[in-house]
C-alpha cells in the first residue's frame, strides 16, 4: 500500500487578487506603494515637527532669543511653577483654567446639539442641506472677525448688554467683556459646528426600531434615551468631543480678545513664549505639557465616557 504524502499547508506564493495571479510580496509592496503619501505626509508634518518640539524643549535660551544646544530640564520646572522668584501657582493655575474651559465648552457644545441635530434630521432630505449650510456659516468668517463681533454684540451699549443690566446681571454703564462669561460665549459658538456635524451623521443612521422596541417595553424617556439612542450615537459623539475638547485644549485668540489679556490659558502662555519672549525652549515645554494634559482627558473620557447606562 504506497502511503500518500499530506498536502504541505504551507501558503500558496501566488494569489490570485481581482483575477491578477500575483504574490503576497507583491501586494504587500503594492500597498506600501499606495500608502506612502500618506505616510511621508505624516512623517513631514507631524513626526518629525513633534520630535523638534520634544528636543526644543529640552534646550535652553539664548541671551538674544535663540536656542542654545545644551539638555535642561529647566523649562520643565518652569512650567510647573518654579521660577526666580520662587514657586508660583500661576502656570499651574494657568492650566486648570484651559481644563476647565475646554471640559465646559465641550459640554455646553454637547448639550446644544443633540437637539439641534436631531432638528435637522427630522427635516426632509432636501431642507436639511439648508440647516447644515447655516451651522457651518460661522466657518465662512475668520475666528479673529467673529470674536471682534461678539466685542461689538457685548460692548456696554449693545442690547444685549442693556437687557443684562436691566435684568441687574451687571452694573449699569458695564460691558459683558472682558469677563469669563464672554470667554466661555465666545468658545461655545466656535465649537457648536465641530460638534453638530459629527452628531448629525450618526443621528441621521440612527435605527429608530431599537428605539420604539424601548418604548414598547415601558422604558421610561430618559432610560430610552441612554439605554436605545446613544449606544447608536456614540461613534459621533466620540469624534465630536475629541474635534472640541482637543482645539479648545490650546485656543488664545478668544481668550485674549474676549477676555481681554485677564483671563490666562496655557494657549495664551505658549503664545506669549513663541512670541514676544522669543524663549521657544520654554513654550515648547509647554505645548507638550499641554498634548500630555489633553491625551489624559481624552483617556478619561475614553475610560468612563464610553458606558453611559441609565439603571
Amino acid at each position: 500500500m504506497t502511503a500518500v504524502k499530506p498536502r504541505s499547508s504551507r501558503p500558496s506564493p501566488l494569489t490570485v487578487w481581482y483575477g491578477e495571479l500575483t504574490s503576497r510580496g507583491r501586494l504587500s509592496a503594492r500597498g506600501w506603494l499606495f500608502a506612502a503619501p500618506a505616510l511621508i505626509w505624516l512623517l513631514l508634518f507631524l513626526i518629525l515637527p513633534g520630535l523638534a518640539v520634544v528636543v526644543v524643549s529640552f534646550m535652553q535660551r539664548g541671551q538674544y532669543g535663540d536656542i542654545v544646544w545644551q539638555g535642561t530640564f529647566e523649562n520643565y520646572s518652569r512650567a510647573a511653577g518654579n521660577g526666580i522668584f520662587g514657586f508660583s501657582f500661576d502656570n499651574l493655575l494657568a492650566l486648570a483654567r484651559s481644563l476647565w474651559t475646554a471640559g465646559l465648552t465641550t459640554v455646553l457644545a454637547t448639550l446644544l446639539a443633540f437637539p439641534l441635530a436631531f432638528f435637522i434630521a427630522s427635516k426632509p432630505e432636501k431642507s436639511r442641506y439648508v440647516w447644515l449650510t447655516l451651522v457651518i456659516v460661522p466657518f465662512w468668517t475668520n475666528l479673529v472677525i467673529r470674536a471682534y463681533a461678539w466685542m461689538l454684540l457685548l460692548s456696554p451699549d449693545s442690547p444685549i448688554t442693556k437687557l443684562a443690566q436691566a435684568l441687574g446681571l451687571v452694573e449699569a454703564g458695564a460691558a459683558l467683556y472682558p469677563s469669563s462669561f464672554a470667554i466661555q460665549l465666545g468658545m461655545l459658538t466656535t465649537f457648536l459646528p465641530f460638534v453638530v456635524l459629527p452628531l448629525y451623521s450618526s443621528v441621521e443612521r440612527l435605527d429608530w426600531s431599537l428605539v420604539e422596541a424601548a418604548q414598547d417595553l415601558y422604558a421610561s424617556k430618559t432610560r430610552t434615551f441612554f439605554q436605545a439612542i446613544v449606544p447608536q450615537v456614540l461613534p459621533g459623539l466620540t469624534v465630536s468631543v475629541i474635534l472640541t475638547f482637543v482645539p479648545a485644549m490650546g485656543m488664545f485668540v478668544i481668550p485674549d480678545l474676549l477676555g481681554g489679556g485677564k483671563f490666562l490659558l496655557v494657549g495664551s502662555l505658549i503664545q506669549q513664549a513663541f512670541g514676544s519672549s522669543r524663549d521657544w525652549p520654554y513654550g515648547a515645554a509647554l505645548s507638550l505639557v499641554l498634548v500630555l494634559l489633553t491625551l489624559i482627558g481624552l483617556r478619561i473620557y475614553r475610560r468612563y465616557g464610553k458606558g453611559v447606562e441609565l439603571v
